[in-house]
């Protein structure tokens, strides 16, 4: 289950928007509004991106992505 709070958090550290975070990691603004709103699960490519994007360390990506 992915972890919204912290992933929120640390799109508002790098002070990123929605729109901006779309265009950096390549996933449709709609996509990526849905999978926040708990709508669908990140794919593989998607949590890379995501990753790649917000400077995560693999600590913090298992955190987001790997929680149960």
């Amino acid at each position: 289950m992915t972890d919204f709070i912290l992933l929120k958090k640390k799109m508002n550290e790098r002070g990123l928007s929605m729109t901006e975070l779309s265009k950096r990691t390549g996933i449709v603004r709609a996509t990526l509004y849905n999978r926040l709103a708990g709508i669908g699960e990140f794919t593989a490519s998607e949590i890379t991106a995501l990753t790649r994007v917000l400077g995560l360390t693999n600590k913090e990506r298992d955190q987001i992505f790997l929680n149960e």
